[in-house]
């Protein structure tokens, strides 16, 4: 006798929502309601959309506003859910929401490394050489809860964060993808979450893109890394009588070595030699930096030298 299909109520966002969700329509999961977010005009929306995939499956979804309105309780309550599942969804849930039905978050690193939020992020300023997905259960205390599966990927030298998300948006598919069967049928496997390792991480800020030029190179080309665009970009300011010019990275490659035309007493900061843009940081090691914006304009070598030269003179 064929088991009736079960029956979810998802949490849902971003382009991991979306590629999660596809994942248990595929699977013949009955996803009863979606609750997402209205993607916000103050937002750089680089990814997918869960509200357009809703709209294109006939799923019902909701955006409400307070994850603890009585409200979006009893939404969740009337769809009488099996199972629920949160794809990047950017609230923490209460917990009478998780007492409706075993509830499954993904979080996009390999705990309990990088708990909390922005773990891509997080995982590429410290300079980690692997982040992945993890789906666990989940408990009233964030990304704490047993592990069910878990996918690695690498995070190569130059990687950014933009494309290690890319990464693990594959690894919470196929995470996802091979366990659901498990997870349907009650055999899904619990490892426990060991807290005692790894660490919590909180929200960043566009703020924190700022450099500080007498760091160690391989500090600074990380922190370009993690918050490079469509993050908003790691930046110097510089004073001239003008004003504060504020420049944002928008592509870098750490140099094995400092170009011959540039000074060896170089301050650190930002400079040109052989007609190319150089982030010169405390340990003497160079940023070669292809791309610099100011204004959201692109920056030559030649306008960066009169730029620099006016603010010195």
């Amino acid at each position: 006798m064929t088991q009736p299909s079960k029956r979810a109520v998802v949490f849902a966002y971003h382009n991991v929502g979306v590629r999660c969700l596809k994942v248990l329509l595929a699977g013949g999961v009955d996803v009863a309601l979606v609750v997402t977010h209205q993607d916000s005009a103050l937002e750089n929306i680089w990814f997918e959309s869960v509200q357009s995939l809703c709209e294109l499956e006939g799923i019902p979804f909701i955006t409400p506003d307070d994850p603890k309105s009585p409200e979006l309780l009893e939404r969740v309550k009337a769809a009488k859910p099996d199972l629920m599942f949160s794809f990047y969804y950017r609230h923490m849930l209460p917990q009478a929401i998780l007492d409706v039905a075993p509830a499954y978050n993904m979080h996009g690193s390999l705990l309990p490394q990088f708990r909390g939020r922005a773990p891509v992020n997080w995982a590429v300023l410290h300079g980690a050489g692997e982040a992945g997905a993890s789906l666990h259960e989940m408990t009233i205390k964030p990304d704490a809860g047993a592990i069910v599966a878990q996918q690695a990927v690498p995070i190569l030298p130059d990687d950014t964060a933009f494309e290690v998300f890319g990464k693990v948006t594959v690894a919470a598919e196929l995470a996802l993808y091979g366990v659901l069967p498990a997870l349907l049928d009650g055999s899904a496997p619990r490892t426990p979450n060991d807290l005692t390792r790894g660490g919590y991480f909180g929200g960043r800020k566009p703020e924190d893109g700022r450099i500080d030029w007498t760091l160690p190179a391989q500090q600074v080309y990380n922190l370009h890394r993690a918050v490079a665009p469509p993050y908003p970009g790691a930046f110097t300011d510089v004073e001239t009588a003008a004003g504060t010019r504020r420049y944002v990275i928008e592509r870098a490659r750490l140099l094995p070595r400092a170009p011959a035309g540039l000074p060896a007493d170089a301050a650190p900061g930002l400079a040109v030699a052989d007609d190319a843009i150089l982030g010169v940081c405390g340990d003497g090691r160079v940023l070669a930096i292809h791309g610099l914006l100011l204004d959201d304009a692109r920056v030559s070598a030649a306008a960066l030298r009169s730029q620099l030269q006016a603010a010195q003179g």
